[in-house]
């Protein structure tokens, strides 16, 4: 096991089997928006920080360093790997924008202007309404050029060439989308957990469908499918923001759903209740992220971090050192 859960004001990385690892604890001083690393450099990760851009480590999680301090802003929102890649790395930012990184982090670039945009008019962050930010970045996993981009809130955004140019939202996609998901097995597949829903893509977000029979709440904010099964996906949701993330008002559920090839739209969404991770009243919206081999994933909330290998069924606590505070998850990458 080897992973790094961020959560405001920590970023905790995690090494070792279940009953004997190391967790380290660092970055308390900084607001903690996200977390990126890649199975090919596990000892390598990066943290995104809303007041002190991206810092990095390469020991592991034993010390964090600040990258990027000449190119990048000082609120660094969302972060991804290329799967094609390791040493390219992508930042998003506030306000609105994607940055790129091909030496693992020592320099970066900013990518096409993401203001150009006709839409872009029309982007604000409700609790900042003068601003908005890139949510998250997802690189097709069978395209390295192929980008899709949430803008928070606004628009889903494509690229098609690598950050060069950038395609507008459609009428169909979500403008509030907080995470996605993508699978080597389907290409042109995108899975979408947005504050106005949930929707799926099968050709690369040119037209998009919302199959929620089942899904008792609309606010749906992380989307994890499995590694060995791209028909079962996992989905984290609550009925608005307060319940999702606000620790004195939380109530977030968890939902699986199994699709049929050719049955148009799958199987109804499940409700999974007592598994062992914390879900409804009490318990903020997991943030989710794939393990290394089927039916295994990992969840991070307030009451800590979890893994699952049979896909929801049931969860077993990872015993971290949160020192008794309840956090919100930001972000969870796991390397191994």
């Amino acid at each position: 096991m080897h992973l790094y859960a961020a959560a405001n004001g920590a970023v905790l990385a995690v090494s070792g089997s279940s009953e004997d690892f190391t967790a380290r604890r660092r970055l308390d001083e900084h607001r903690v928006e996200c977390v990126a690393a890649d199975p090919r450099a596990p000892t390598r990760a990066f943290c995104g920080t809303f007041d002190a851009g991206v810092f990095r480590t390469t020991d592991g999680g034993a010390s964090w360093h600040a990258v990027g301090t000449d190119a990048l802003p000082e609120s660094v929102t969302s972060l991804a790997v290329s799967p094609a890649d390791p040493d390219v790395i992508y930042a998003g930012t506030e306000p609105s924008a994607v940055f790129r990184s091909r030496d693992g982090g020592e320099t970066w670039a900013e990518l096409a202007p993401l203001s150009d945009l006709d839409s872009a008019s029309s982007w604000a962050f409700p609790p900042r309404p003068h601003t908005h930010h890139v949510r998250w970045i997802e690189v097709d996993p069978t395209d390295p050029d192929r980008l899709f981009v949430a803008v928070e809130a606004g628009a889903f955004v494509r690229s098609l060439d690598g950050g060069e140019t950038w395609q507008d939202r459609v009428p169909s996609s979500k403008r509030d989308t907080h995470s996605m998901a993508t699978h080597p097995d389907r290409p042109g597949r995108v899975w979408v957990a947005a504050g106005d829903g949930y929707a799926e893509t099968d050709d690369a977000g040119e037209t998009w469908t919302t199959p929620t029979a089942g899904l008792g709440h609309g606010y749906c904010w992380s989307v994890v499918v499995d590694p060995a099964d791209p028909a079962s996906v996992l989905l984290t949701a609550a009925s608005g923001p307060m319940r999702a993330h606000r620790v004195e008002s939380a109530e977030a559920y968890l939902y699986r759903r199994a699709a049929r090839d050719g049955d148009g739209g799958g199987e109804s969404w499940e409700r999974l209740d007592g598994t062992g991770l914390p879900t409804g009243p009490g318990a903020t919206r997991a943030v989710l992220a794939a393990g290394r081999t089927g039916g295994e994933c990992y969840a991070a909330n307030d009451r800590g971090v979890y893994r699952t290998t049979d896909f929801g069924d049931s969860w077993d606590r990872i015993d971290v050192p949160w020192d008794g505070t309840r956090r919100t998850a930001a972000g969870l990458a796991v390397v191994a």
